[in-house]
């Protein structure tokens, strides 16, 4: 069984979908979770931090990941063969894009490139048409990063967002691990 690292980020509007994609996975990947601060320490309208936590670590059976310094092993130690990043905001397109490292979802990302392995990206941000655009641009055309297949989310109230199609999620990692993108990329 395969070892995947599944890194979740803001987009809280996405987080129950992501327990579905999480209970899909798990039965065929021993799945590591992955936080960023913002989901650790944020209660929203969509839930509270600790519970979302609790839900996660019981899907996939694993202790999420929290910091700089328990995701800085996952490199070294080659612990995961792919990474997930979803839902992956604007700002963490943003650090991906320009080699920032600032937290676990980040340090986890260089790890898994550093051993030439894939990162999928699961979009979800209010501006992927907009300033977030140049940061999509240039992971598509950088090694080993694959997105799960996006579209315009709410094209009237909110058009220049974008959302992967986390349907695809499994078809996308199965492609990355081949070295194929997932087509057609925008829905």
């Amino acid at each position: 069984m395969k070892n995947i690292g599944f890194a979740i980020t803001g987009s809280f509007c996405t987080h129950n979908k992501i327990l579905e994609v999480l209970k899909d996975l798990k039965k065929d990947y021993n799945i590591i979770p992955i936080f960023s601060e913002s989901v650790l320490k944020n209660n929203t309208r969509f839930g509270k931090a600790k519970d979302f936590l609790i839900n996660v670590e019981k899907i996939c059976k694993n202790k999420t990941i929290k910091t700089l310094q328990e995701a800085e092993p996952m490199g070294p130690k080659n612990l995961i063969d792919l990474l997930v990043i979803a839902p992956c905001t604007g700002n963490t397109l943003a650090k991906l894009s320009y080699g920032i490292t600032d937290n676990a979802v980040l340090m986890t990302a260089k790890s898994v490139l550093r051993n030439n392995k894939p990162v999928v990206v699961g979009i979800s941000t209010n501006d992927g048409l907009g300033i977030s655009l140049k940061n999509i641009s240039s992971l598509l055309n950088s090694k080993n990063y694959y997105f799960i297949p996006f579209y315009q989310d709410d094209i009237k109230n909110k058009p220049k967002s974008l959302k992967s199609d986390f349907d695809l999620t499994k078809q996308t990692i199965e492609d990355a691990f081949l070295g194929v993108q997932t087509q057609p990329i925008i829905k």
